[in-house]
């Protein structure tokens, strides 16, 4: 595990790296991958599954996301996934489906509450993040736990609080029980019995077409400053200045989420904790060759607690102590509350953690500092995260209409 975190690290780092390095070549390999993409899928490909027309609305000059060779994108298993992101069916009561906490009517998350409810009301410990642009991520969850979307779809199915299943059988058994979804099936993949996997597959390729990379913030990076207004142009200045902000969010050209995509210790939850006891405890299990989710079960912590134990969950690395995944930042003035325990119900009380240096505790990231921000530049900066909303969205407007009431 914490051998996949480091991996993760570095292709992240990679990845970056290798978008900054050459303007115009970096411009350019992107413009023709992209074209490559559009080119190869207008063809459509021949007939049968995984070989239909599908074109992501990706912009010049920005990587598309990563597609796995094993799941290409095809219209029947867009269609498929679709139908089963908004299923209630297909939880234990028939109450939840992706749409429950990644709604098309909240910026495809979750308002509800400060964390999501799954089945019978039972609230979760997370905040539910945003699923828009969530292709361009090589990693999924807060604490990253999930490589791609295909691994993401998977776990809410079998977590007792989200769809409730006892294990991936159950649902699928649920699944074969719906008979007007083995046409469906057959159509996006073929010959074959209907899986878990397959359903993933299909939700993941869905998911992968909610891309908006159209917002104000776009227009001003690329010459035109009457795109922002005076306030979100003095929010700019802050955000890569006294504000620190492009530390984590900065801008790359071809990667278009405003995020680092790495994770770090804010001390939001984690600071209710006795966290010099636990690195103790931790520690020594890890010394004993106990896996990262042997030491959270011996812990012994309550499920709200050990929640707050974020990245170390998977990685097992001490340094990842409390620590989550830097958000991007797209839409966010859609997407309130905020944190992964949405602890702060608005962009104000964001600024507000940022400017006290976030929360106190033993494992708080070095790059956390206190701001000393004024009451306007508080305020210019959250009118620069308003600048960061997509004027697109209409687009999505006939899912809006899918979401059980």
């Amino acid at each position: 595990m914490r051998e996949a975190g480091r991996a993760g690290r570095a292709k992240r780092a990679g990845r970056a790296g290798s978008a900054r390095a050459g303007a115009d070549g970096r411009r350019g390999r992107a413009r023709w991958l992209c074209g490559a993409l559009a080119a190869v899928l207008a063809c459509g490909l021949g007939a049968g599954p995984g070989r239909a027309e599908v074109e992501l609305p990706v912009p010049p000059g920005v990587l598309p996301p990563e597609v796995p060779e094993d799941n290409p994108l095809s219209a029947a298993k867009v269609a498929l996934g679709q139908k089963l992101y908004f299923d209630t069916r297909l939880s234990t009561d028939g109450t939840v489906g992706c749409a429950t906490c990644h709604n098309p009517r909240t910026g495809f998350a979750d308002a509800r509450g400060r964390t999501s409810a799954g089945v019978g009301g039972a609230l979760g410990p997370r905040n539910s993040p945003t699923v828009l642009n969530a292709a361009f991520l090589l990693e999924q969850f807060w604490d990253g736990r999930a490589e791609g979307l295909e691994a993401q779809a998977l776990q809410p199915l079998v977590n007792a609080i989200e769809h409730g299943f006892a294990d991936h059988n159950a649902f699928v058994a649920k699944l074969r029980g719906l008979p007007e979804y083995r046409p469906l099936f057959r159509e996006a993949f073929g010959k074959g019995a209907i899986t878990a996997e397959r359903a993933a597959q299909a939700i993941a390729s869905f998911e992968r077409t909610l891309i908006s990379l159209s917002a104000p913030i776009d227009r001003f990076l690329a010459g035109d400053a009457s795109a922002l207004s005076a306030a979100a142009r003095r929010g700019w200045t802050l955000f890569n200045g006294k504000a620190r902000c492009n530390n984590c969010h900065g801008h790359v050209e071809s990667l278009p989420t405003f995020s680092n995509e790495d994770y770090h210790n804010l001390g939001v939850g984690i600071d209710k904790l006795d966290l010099a006891k636990i690195e103790r405890q931790a520690q020594a299990a890890l010394a004993r060759g106990e896996s990262p989710e042997q030491v959270v079960a011996g812990l012994g912590l309550p499920d709200a607690e050990a929640s707050e134990l974020g990245r170390f969950a998977v990685t097992g690395e001490l340094q990842h102590l409390g620590a989550f995944r830097t958000p991007p930042l797209r839409n966010i003035a859609l997407t309130a509350p905020y944190m992964h325990d949405g602890s702060e119900a608005t962009l104000a009380d964001v600024m507000e953690l940022y400017d006290r240096g976030g929360n106190a505790n033993p494992r708080l990231d070095g790059g956390i500092l206190v701001l000393e921000l004024t009451a306007r530049e508080k305020a210019d900066l959250v009118a620069l995260m308003r600048a960061f909303t997509s004027d697109d969205l209409q687009r999505f407007d006939h899912l809006k209409k899918l979401v059980a009431d």
